[in-house]
């Protein structure tokens, strides 16, 4: 759909600003209890790959088994000698039959990174921490010191929260969606935004970002790369810091947004995979279920590619605010979900006409329509998250927003908070 009017300029404003630095919450590699090593329990004792800057891998130097054989930053070629074993019992990294060590124990910065064989100490556990890897016998991070180029000797150092120490698998299978509610909000920073998220029950939120540095909440935040400009290393290692499933790009469709042809897009996205998280779609305005769409050349060119999509993300906006609304937005949905054979995450959804002067429904009518779709997504197999537009009820998303500053919820917030389940 077109969107046009004053409307288009706060979303503009709200879903277009630049990209935050480095996160500081869930990482790929999981942590448990107090922080120790692990990784999803599918691949703990499986080999995979460990990705760091740059989309490049920690690797054993020409593929030696002698020890003090450096361990250095590569070009990820799934190797034996990039095939790390990542034990959740002795916390040990392991690699050619032996283990991920500090060189003579140190704790200094610089020490070498090296492969050496198993022998039980501090200077061989490690444990994932914040999306970093931390020496045990040291407290300090696996770091790519000095940069990313190939062949960057791995140290220890200083845990500063830097992309050099941003680690996360590869190669192994991306890790499910936790086990949380399928209701979410989008949202942008405002004063009571965290016991706004609390008060709608939301058990996830985006904020069109990598990281939630401005808009910490208590739930599930879940980063996105918003387009071409965040295909960065700073911006890649702060999603994979800030949440386990990745957004694709934001209306790529859109000139006021994303703007991006497909084969762009699609250039763009091995930068994407190599983070190992769960992967979105591009959300597209409009138009997921046209053969021959935005969406639709981009599916079929990642097919061709080999390239990865694990969930489509959408965005619908209905412009008919009777009884039929909530029938016409789960048709589309249906018909995606059958065109792609993939589960759907509704990533923006609302009622709002954009012809002329933008027109929205009135309290009734908002909370019948909220009430039957989060009734019907949360029956729907394949809707694994939806996240309502928006959370905060101020200017132009007064009339449809769910949550005021200083008064609470709105009409549509309390529908909204009411839709429970899982």
């Amino acid at each position: 759909m077109i969107r046009r009017g004053a409307f288009i300029l706060v979303r503009k404003i709200y879903r277009s600003r630049p990209i935050r630095a480095i996160g500081i919450l869930t990482a790929v590699l999981v942590a448990v209890a107090a922080g120790l090593v692990a990784v999803p329990t599918a691949q703990a004792g499986a080999g995979a790959g460990i990705v760091g800057v740059a989309a490049k891998c920690v690797d054993v130097t020409w593929s030696q088994t002698a020890d003090r054989t450096p361990v250095q930053l590569y070009d990820c070629n799934g190797t034996d000698a990039q095939n790390w074993v990542v034990s959740g019992t002795d916390e040990t990294i392991q690699a050619l039959g032996k283990c991920l060590d500090v060189a003579d124990a140190s704790h200094a910065d610089g020490a070498t990174v090296q492969l050496f064989a198993c022998n039980g100490t501090a200077a061989q556990r490690w444990s994932a921490r914040n999306g970093s890897l931390v020496n045990t016998g040291s407290g300090k991070c696996l770091d790519a010191h000095g940069g990313s180029a190939t062949g960057t000797p791995l140290r220890i150092w200083t845990c500063a929260g830097t992309p050099t120490q941003a680690w996360s698998l590869l190669g192994a299978a991306p890790p499910a969606v936790p086990g949380a509610a399928k209701k979410g909000v989008s949202t942008w920073a405002f004063p009571g935004v965290a016991d706004a998220v609390r008060d709608v029950g939301a058990g996830w939120y985006f904020d069109w970002s990598a990281s939630n540095d401005d808009v910490p909440a208590p739930a599930e935040f879940v980063p996105m790369i918003w387009g071409p400009a965040s295909v960065n290393d700073a911006d890649l290692a702060a999603a994979r810091r800030s949440g386990s499933t990745l957004l694709g790009f934001n209306e790529p469709d859109l000139p006021g947004q994303a703007n991006m042809t497909v084969e762009q897009a699609l250039s763009l996205w091995p930068r994407l995979e190599q983070t190992g998280m769960r992967l979105g779609s591009p959300a597209v305005a409009f138009g997921g279920d046209t053969p021959g769409g935005w969406l639709d050349r981009f599916m079929a060119g990642a097919r061709e590619r080999g390239q990865r999509v694990d969930f489509i993300a959408l965005h619908w906006y209905g412009s008919d605010f009777g009884d039929a609304a909530a029938d016409h937005f789960m048709g589309y949905l249906n018909a995606v979900h059958e065109r792609y054979g993939l589960p759907i995450w509704v990533t923006e959804f609302g009622l709002i006409n954009f012809t002329g002067t933008p027109r929205y429904p009135n309290a009734q009518q908002l909370g019948t329509f909220i009430a039957k779709t989060t009734t019907a997504m949360r029956a729907a197999p394949y809707v694994e998250r939806y996240a309502w537009f928006s959370l905060p009820a101020a200017g132009e998303t007064a009339e449809i927003g769910l949550y005021r500053e200083q008064a609470g919820l709105t009409a549509a917030g309390q529908a909204y908070r009411d839709a429970v389940g899982p």
